[in-house]
């Protein structure tokens, strides 16, 4: 019995054995599985964290699928996915094989997908493009949203935008100046060319009526409408609106400045220059100040601003004289000096400097423009017309001021400034005059080359003056000395001041003298070492003989010896 039962627990631990063995073993096996399991699930959350389903997929290569939501939510999972994986394989161990191959695949994905939202943005551009109104749909804005990523293929899509909106605008703006509305109303702008102030107005207004609608399609466009902005603060965009917005800068500045250079009344001219600041400040506020559209109404509001410093001259006419718009201008002046020292009588105010002071700022304003516009027209005309006397001219309308100013005492500091550039124009008169006189006599090649010559050369080796030269050229002189021109030149008689024709003859006649003293002297003084041939024979042929005392005489400066 002993027998069977020790065979028997024999075989149990035998069978305990070989059953520890298959638990183990199952155990084992349990184990293996729940780490496959995990596996599973990790590399199940990897695929679907980490790639594009079919779904997706479709979604943003297919060209039968638009942008829809399921587009931009596919285009949003793909960003994700990037994002997340260059997260990862930024870790201590590098980058892997793996996240290598998520991101070229989720990288082609992207590319694709801005590609197909360039090629819409494109075709929907070119047709909103040619619409009178820009209508924005969410769909664009978060398209605009999505490729300002690639700021190359958003930048060629806004081209497609300002391309059509260009032709659109300019189209429209023609229509506005030609045609007016469909209905007739408003009434072409050009059929009010006559009145500057509102041809420019309605050119301006509706520019800037334009511009202010494009700046409102865009800031819908780019999600700026959102955005608090101050009142008066400058828009700021990425360039993209002042594109479009400079289809109109040649056809309104080539109008404007037609206007400008057409109207002769200052008054006019002024509020038509207030006017372009008004809407000049306005578009740089608009469209900011390095737009073309800002810049051109800069230079056409420069230009208006010259126009009020010009003086329109007849080319055609020979007269020095002031012109009319200087006289009435003078007059209007003079009217409120009387104005003025009027009320300094009724006042009984006897201190010059205090009226001086009080009426400084009109002289300013009234005078010194003139007296700019005087010299800038006497410049131009002189330029189209070179024989015309421009500085007979100048001396003639600072005289003019001069003595519209001479009677009021509250002038005297304007009057000193007026009479330092009357005395510097006579200065330059006096220079100018003289080189003529020389010439009429005869005497400027030979003082220009006694001027000029190399001391150790002698005269009589020079052909200007050489013993046969310089007698035909004395001869020439002492012809002039006969003529009616060495008592007052015919150049001078158009000066409405005949004191300061005497003093610019006299001053022109005084240096004259000494140049034909300082070439006798030195031909004298070459005659005597031998030099110069026979050369008080050349002096003394005829008048004045060599003589300056005689040449004072005939030239009427005799007083002066």
């Amino acid at each position: 019995m002993r027998q069977h039962c020790d065979e028997v627990e024999t075989q149990l631990k035998l069978t305990e054995d070989a059953s520890r063995s298959l638990l183990e073993q199952a155990e084992s096996l349990r184990y293996e599985r729940q780490q496959v399991e995990t596996q599973k699930s990790i590399v199940l959350f990897f695929l679907d964290r980490f790639t594009l389903n079919e779904d997706d997929i479709e979604a943003i290569t297919s060209r039968e699928i638009s942008l829809v939501p399921r587009f931009f939510s596919a285009m949003h999972k793909t960003e994700r996915i990037q994002s997340e994986c260059r997260v990862l394989m930024s870790g201590e161990d590098g980058p892997t094989k793996t996240g290598l191959d998520v991101m070229a695949t989720t990288f082609s994905y992207l590319e694709q997908g801005y590609d197909k939202i360039h090629r819409w943005l494109a075709f929907e551009f070119r047709q909103i493009g040619m619409e009178s109104q820009l209508e924005v749909t969410s769909v664009m804005r978060e398209a605009i949203r999505r490729l300002s990523e690639r700021p190359e293929l958003l930048s060629d899509t806004l081209t497609f935008l300002a391309e059509a909106r260009q032709s659109t605008l300019l189209a429209l703006f023609l229509d506005a100046l030609t045609r007016g509305g469909s209905s007739g109303l408003p009434r072409p702008i050009e059929l009010h060319a006559h009145d500057p102030i509102r041809y420019v107005g309605d050119m301006l207004a509706w520019v800037h009526q334009a511009i202010a609608a494009e700046c409102e399609c865009l800031e819908s466009l780019f999600g700026l409408s959102g955005q608090a902005r101050m009142v008066g603060a400058v828009r700021t965009f990425n360039g993209s609106d002042e594109e479009w917005a400079n289809s109109q800068c040649t056809q309104s500045s080539v109008r404007v400045l037609q206007a400008v250079r057409a109207q002769e009344s200052s008054i006019v001219s002024y509020k038509v220059a207030n006017l372009l600041q008004y809407y000049m400040l306005t578009m740089q506020r608009t469209i900011g100040d390095q737009s073309l559209l800002s810049q051109t109404l800069q230079e056409i509001t420069g230009a208006q601003g010259r126009a009020l410093h010009r003086i329109p001259l007849d080319l055609d006419d020979p007269s020095v004289s002031p012109p009319h718009s200087i006289i009435d201008h003078a007059q209007r002046l003079r009217e409120m000096m009387q104005v003025y020292d009027s009320s300094l009588l009724s006042e009984g105010s006897s201190d010059p400097s205090e009226a001086s002071v009080g009426f400084r700022s009109i002289l300013d304003v009234m005078v010194d423009p003139t007296v700019t516009m005087c010299a800038a027209a006497a410049e131009e005309k002189a330029r189209l017309r070179p024989r015309w006397d421009r500085a007979v001219f100048v001396l003639n309308c600072l005289g003019y001021l001069e003595n519209v100013l001479e009677p009021f005492s509250f002038t005297e500091d304007k009057r000193q400034a007026i009479r330092a550039m009357i005395e510097e124009r006579v200065r330059l008169l006096e220079d100018a005059h003289y080189e003529r006189l020389l010439k009429d006599a005869s005497l400027g090649n030979a003082t220009h080359t006694l001027k000029t010559r190399d001391p150790a050369t002698p005269l009589a080796r020079l052909p200007a003056t050489a013993p046969d030269a310089l007698a035909h050229a004395l001869s020439q002189f002492s012809r002039w000395l006969s003529t009616p021109d060495v008592i007052a030149s015919p150049r001078l008689f158009p000066l409405s001041s005949a004191l300061l024709a005497g003093q610019v003859h006299r001053g022109a006649l005084r240096r004259l003298v000494h140049a034909y003293g300082a070439l006798c002297d030195a031909v004298r003084a070459e005659s005597a070492r031998g030099k110069y041939v026979a050369g008080s024979v050349v002096l003394g042929r005829e008048r004045p003989f060599g003589q300056v005392e005689l040449l004072r005489q005939i030239v009427g400066l005799e007083d002066e010896l």
